[in-house]
């Protein structure tokens, strides 16, 4: 049996995850950079290595297929947005 893909509301659960997890991925890596830039790479690669095969099971679940697309925009987003930050120099004080 079937049943309908409910797009609206799991679009919008994945919106939601993908901007907490991205905000996350910022805050906490600028904090990181202050350290050691190479400290803030090395932890994000470890985060994210690790909980890709987790994500990568759930991706087939109903409900959690839809956390997961969020995770991924957010991870993806993070980094985008962490590396222009610190191309233009605005994470620096």
């Amino acid at each position: 049996m079937n049943e309908p893909v409910p797009w609206a509301t799991g679009l919008a659960v994945a919106g939601f995850v993908a901007a907490v997890t991205g905000a996350a991925i910022v805050v906490l890596s600028l904090g990181l950079i202050r350290v050691n830039p190479l400290l803030a790479v090395g932890l994000n690669a470890v985060a994210a290595g690790g909980l890709a095969p987790t994500l990568w099971g759930w991706r087939r679940t109903p409900v959690l297929r839809w956390l997961v697309l969020g995770a991924a925009v957010g991870v993806v987003g993070g980094w985008l947005a962490l590396l222009a930050l610190t191309v233009s120099g605005s994470g620096q004080r």
